[in-house]
This record gives structure tokens, sequence and C-alpha cells, in this order.
């Protein structure tokens, strides 16, 4: 049977097909009442920039008595953001750090060698219930910070740059782009924004960083002549000025990237590193469940229960 790709709306055709390198649709993922779904990695593309993991969370709602409970788990080899349109979330980690996840905050965790956190709806937001929205990211560390120390720091929102002109509203949430910078030490050349397009509004992505990506929130955008729903990343040739164009019904966008790593990782359960031998000594370290004395401990006031690693 012969193939056409102008059948295929996920293929750039036109001007798009020298701007756009990739187009990944995320896979849906049901977490237990609730669904994600994961652009990266992806079959396409593993990173984009330092970027290793993307996560739609939501829209959920949940009701009274209901809500989200992550229990502890560990990483290695990356930093986590975890930001929100809607919703609150209870932060804890192995460093003793408590800390609520807010709308537009931002919740920095670097693991390093390693770190254990847990992420749950509890007290008065779970009875009286939420509507969660977010996005969930992993930045793999270079591998002269993969054995560095964990760390974790929190920016509320009014601590963010902001853009808002010409019918678009840009918040930055980490690195730098559009000539600001977010006041936040990151471990690489990298940039994270979060921004809302009016109907038919133009937004140049940064050009002074190499790799680009784009998500699709909400509404459609224009690239070349070429129209992407919701539910769609985009993956820019490296050196191209590009913009993208809101829709009828304009657009949110998450929109990231920064420099290639130092070489691919490997990724195992909640793992990243730059070696097979780094990911066995975490899983064994993990499995061992020496938290008074190993390479791992559990959040204070989160200890009575973890996830345990998976057998494969």
């Amino acid at each position: 049977m012969s193939w056409s790709p102008l059948l295929d709306p996920t293929i750039p055709i036109g001007d798009a097909v020298d701007a756009i390198e990739t187009v990944i649709v995320p896979r849906a993922r049901d977490l237990g009442g609730f669904e994600v779904r994961r652009a990266l990695p992806s079959a396409a593309r593993q990173m984009v920039g330092p970027f290793i993991f993307f996560d739609q969370i939501g829209p959920v709602e949940f009701l009274s008595g209901e809500g989200m409970d992550v229990r502890p788990h560990p990483h290695i080899g990356l930093g986590t953001v975890t930001y929100l349109m809607n919703g609150r979330l209870h932060h804890r980690d192995s460093l003793g750090t408590d800390q609520w996840i807010e709308p537009g905050a931002v919740n920095w965790m670097v693991a390093g060698h390693g770190i254990t956190h847990s992420e749950r709806t509890d007290g008065a937001v779970r009875e009286s219930g939420q509507m969660m929205a977010g996005i969930q990211t992993w930045v793999a560390l270079p591998k002269d910070g993969e054995d560095g120390a964990a760390g974790f720091a929190h920016l509320g929102k009014a601590a963010l740059p902001v853009l808002d002109a010409e019918g678009k509203k840009l918040r930055l949430i980490l690195g730098h782009g559009w000539g600001e910078r977010v006041p936040l030490a990151m471990p690489s050349d990298l940039f994270y924004a979060d921004a809302e397009l009016a109907p038919g509004a133009g937004l140049p992505l940064p050009d002074d960083h190499e790799d680009r990506g784009v998500y699709v929130l909400r509404g459609s955008v224009s690239v070349g002549g070429q129209t992407f729903e919701a539910g769609r990343m985009l993956v820019f040739r490296p050196g191209d000025r590009i913009s993208v164009h809101a829709g009828d019904a304009g657009a949110r966008l998450m929109i990231l990237g920064g420099a290639t790593l130092d070489g691919p990782r490997y990724i195992w359960w909640n793992f990243v590193a730059s070696s097979r031998e780094r990911i066995a000594a975490a899983k064994e370290a993990w499995r061992a469940g020496d938290w008074a004395h190993g390479r791992f401990s559990l959040p204070p006031g989160d200890d009575a229960e973890f996830i345990p690693a998976p057998e494969r």
C-alpha cells in the first residue's frame, strides 16, 4: 500500500518542513484517577535541550476526600519542576523541605547523587477537593553534576519575569530568554516558559538557544502555514528564526529548550544517568532500604511508606 504524508496531519508540509524537525504526539497514561500525557522521552526524541521528561497532568477534578498521593520515591541525575496552572500540591523531600506547590510558582528540586520526595494533596485541600492541572518536567544534569549534592529552591509567582504586550503574556519559569533571566542558577544553558497568546498573536522563539520546542497546551498555533492543535509538541531545527502564531481561539504554550547535553542518557524508573552503572548502583541502594545510613532517606513527616523499585 502506498502512503502519502499529506494524509497524516502530524507531518508538516510546505515551508514548515524546513522549520519543524519533529512533531511529537504525547502518550496518554492513566495513573489511577487521573490522566497524564507524556511527550518526553519519545521514540522520536529523548530530549529537547536538557529536558528529558515532560508530562501534562490533567486537568482533573478531585472531589472532596480525593487527591493525588505520589508516595516517597527516589531520583538521581536530574532536576525537577512541577508547574501548576490550577490546584495545589504538598511537596516534602529528604532534605527536610516542606513546601506547597501553587499555580505560577517554581519549585526546583535538584537530585544530584540522590534525593527522595513525595507530592500529595492532603489536609484542608483534600477535604475541600480541587481542580488540578499542570506540567512536570525533568532536566537531565550534565556529567559533572550527577554526583553533586541535592538541593531545593522555591520562587513565588511574583519573582518570575513576565512579558506582557501585543496580545501575548509570557512568564519565564527557568533559565533565560527574550532578554530576561530567572534569578535561579541552572546546571546548564536552558529556558522554560509559559505563554498565553490572544487570537492571531505571534511569538518569536529565542534564537540564542540551540534546541527549542513548543508544547500546545490549549488552542492552536500555526507555523509555516501548518496548524497544530492542543496536545502536540513541536521541535524546531537549530538556527532558524521561528515565530508561532495563535489560532482563532488563541493558545497557551509551554516553551522549552537549551543547549544539547553532553551525550545521551539512560533512564530507568525515576533515575537518569550517563551510564548503566550509575543506574544499577542507585537501584541497589533504594532496594536496600537503609534509610538511616544509606544513599537515600525518606522525607521527614512522610516516612511511613514509600514506592518500591520495579522488579525490572
